[in-house]
């Protein structure tokens, strides 16, 4: 299991500081979300796409991924039934997609439950639509496009990972999948986040992973048991990312990215 931090949790500090600190705690990744770099991030020119790249490298870490697709510039949704709308979002996963690749990311998280709210079939249909798409030019890219499953009341569709693996079936591209936020798995799956590990990981349904308490701070941060997860992952093999994805920061950003790491790392050393 490689470790990344998300890197809105340090977002007040230049990019280049951001790797530092990073890999001074012991993170091997990144994972981007585009919104940090401003409103037309999904547009970056080369020139700030080779910052990106060579700042990475110089700290001796990869960028993992990309998250938070869509939350930056206002007003997108792959479920609007106003076209253009519905065809600038497509445009930005598409263009989002092509910015992973060339950042030397792996993976895509889809997220953005406010762009993906739905109130009828053809809002779901339209969001079909979509993904399909974005697993389209994932496909092209070389990279992962996974689904997440998210938490009611923030997010309406798509809230378990059984609901996630209809989806990825009818839309039956290998580009296109899922993955397991411990936060909304916690609190949406019908058994522990454990059991749902061993469950889904082996059907190969599993390409990425986040972790964060229910209450939403980091693993360490509340009253949610993280060895029982990083046991089954070991268990069933994974070998991919896991990111670590707090919405509080506290008492700030790099506080917050020393704890986690140190106590995940530590729990993965007592398994040793």
């Amino acid at each position: 299991m490689k470790l990344s931090l998300c890197n809105e949790v340090i977002r007040e500090l230049a990019f280049d500081r951001q790797c530092a600190l990073a890999a001074g705690l012991g993170y091997r990744g990144l994972e981007i979300a585009p919104f940090t770099f401003g409103d037309e991030a999904w547009r970056m020119p080369a020139g700030k796409r080779g910052d990106i790249r060579s700042a990475c490298k110089a700290a001796g870490l990869e960028v993992s991924g990309l998250h938070w697709l869509l939350a930056a510039p206002a007003g997108l949704s792959i479920t609007t039934a106003d076209r253009t709308v519905w065809q600038k979002s497509v445009d930005v996963l598409r263009a989002s997609v092509e910015l992973c690749a060339d950042l030397g990311g792996a993976y895509l998280v889809h997220g953005s439950p406010a762009q993906r709210r739905v109130a009828d079939a053809s809002d779901a249909k339209r969001a079909e639509e979509a993904w399909t798409l974005a697993a389209e030019a994932a496909a092209k890219a070389g990279v992962v496009y996974c689904l997440e499953p998210l938490a009611q009341p923030e997010c309406n569709f798509i809230n378990t990972l059984a609901e996630a693996s209809a989806m990825v079936q009818r839309i039956g591209n290998p580009a296109f999948t899922s993955m397991i936020d411990t936060l909304a798995a916690s609190l949406m799956e019908p058994e522990p986040v454990d059991r749902v590990i061993r469950k889904w990981v082996p059907t190969g349904m599993v390409k990425h992973v986040q972790l964060n308490d229910r209450n939403k701070r980091g693993p360490g941060e509340g009253q949610d048991k993280f060895a029982p997860v990083l046991a089954a992952l070991a268990e069933t093999g994974y070998d991919g990312w896991v990111a670590m994805e707090p919405f509080i920061y506290e008492p700030d950003g790099p506080t917050c990215a020393a704890r986690m790491i140190g106590y995940v790392s530590g729990l993965l050393e007592q398994a040793k």
